[in-house]
């Protein structure tokens, strides 16, 4: 039998957060943290609602996971980001030394790769997961914002 908790179906998740920000005027970037194949965290950018610039989906979303689990450490967990993480949330992921990290569309001037950030050494990375469908989400907000 085929395991339907692939990372596709897990970003379509995160795609969801996404359009929800997109819809509360905030950067379009969704984002969950999964262990098991459960969906333990699921936010998106707040920045703009909390009038805070660390309110990342990212970071949202490992406050939550902590919370949930009970302790700040994310090992076993995955990330699913809509958008490749900055440099903040890199630095904050590689602390909470999260197992996996899967995410859609690069952010070429402001991403963690671009920028040469390390995460944990323990940390996978996955990039280009449904890449299109997210890129074209940012694509479509900032020509909203541009009119």
């Amino acid at each position: 039998m085929e395991n339907p908790f692939t990372d596709e179906y897990f970003m379509k998740k995160a795609l969801l957060e996404a359009e929800i920000a997109f819809e509360k005027g905030e950067v379009p970037v969704g984002a969950l943290i999964v262990v098991d194949n459960k969906i333990i965290a699921r936010t998106h950018n707040l920045t703009e609602l909390l009038n805070d610039v660390t309110a990342h989906a990212e970071i949202q979303a490992i406050t939550s996971a902590a919370n949930f689990l009970g302790g700040k450490y994310l090992k076993g967990c995955t990330l699913y980001v809509t958008l490749e993480p900055c440099q903040m949330c890199a630095g904050a992921l590689y602390w909470s030394q999260i197992s996996k990290i899967v995410f859609g569309a690069r952010d070429e001037q402001r991403g963690f790769i671009t920028l040469g950030t390390q995460l944990h050494k323990k940390t996978h990375v996955i990039s280009g997961v449904l890449s299109q469908e997210a890129s074209d989400l940012m694509v479509r907000f900032f020509a909203l914002k541009r009119k």
